[in-house]
């Protein structure tokens, strides 16, 4: 059977929205495909964290006082996510994890959280905690040179500035602040957004081209993911789409 390796990072803190449910559906669509993942966590404190065989790192969304508790640690392991980022590792960031892996991170009471600087991009929050970007949101983005509609939801403070290659157009909503045209970042093993949902349940054709890249990435060779019976979660989509943009 073939084996993939998942880090997922400070699962008990950055889980907002159900964001853990990521790892559950890559799970899930991996087995599908016949393929093992196989999921390692990183907790505060550890000092066995093998982010070298890591084919998928993971982190998702936490709030101000999460971010801030867990900074220092993120910070001692630099060094294992860029290597692993360089070596070709596929990076999922959600909201929290989207601003912690940027330069910076200024949250609404003024306080500096250093990111990895593994990106450009810092993000800067209003000291008026009620100006926030909260609501459901669509972008449209690029899988495999196609075009492909974004759903998920956002709720976030910060604003994300210095973004060089957006994870996607704004259809409805913010994105990376108030009413700007572009949300996320995205690398070929890179997305990083603010979109919850969580976002790979609303959205299929994400986890496969995850699988895909790293199967490839894996094998040396083109993989393609067997098709799968994606009826239902299509039909949701409609709905969504529907409500969110007036399609049908």
């Amino acid at each position: 059977m073939a084996e993939l390796k998942l880090l997922h990072m400070y699962p008990n803190l950055l889980d907002l929205y159900g964001d853990s449910g990521n790892v559950e559906i890559l799970k899930y669509r991996c087995g599908l495909r016949g393929i093992e993942l196989k999921v390692s966590r990183r907790i505060i404190g550890d000092t066995d964290t093998d982010f070298e065989s890591a084919d998928i790192i993971y982190l998702g969304g936490g709030a101000d006082l999460e971010q801030q508790m867990l900074a220092d640690d993120l910070l001692k392991c630099a060094d294992g996510i860029r290597a692993a980022y360089e070596n070709g590792a596929f990076l999922l960031m959600i909201c929290g994890g989207y601003q912690l892996l940027g330069q910076y991170y200024l949250d609404s009471n003024g306080e500096k959280i250093k990111g990895l600087g593994l990106f450009d991009y810092y993000t800067e929050a209003s000291s008026d905690k009620r100006k926030r970007c909260i609501g459901n949101i669509v972008i449209e983005t690029k899988i495999d040179g196609e075009s492909y509609k974004v759903i998920g939801f956002e709720n976030h403070g910060g604003q994300t500035k210095g973004v060089k290659t957006e994870f996607g157009k704004v259809l409805a909503g913010n994105g990376n602040e108030f009413s700007s045209a572009i949300e996320g970042y995205m690398e070929e093993n890179v997305i990083a957004t603010y979109l919850h949902g969580p976002l790979l349940s609303k959205n299929p054709k994400l986890s496969d081209r995850i699988i895909s890249y790293c199967m490839s990435r894996q094998t040396g060779e083109k993989y393609t993911p067997a098709a799968v019976n994606d009826k239902l979660e299509e039909e949701c989509r409609e709905v969504l789409l529907e409500r969110l943009l007036g399609e049908k």
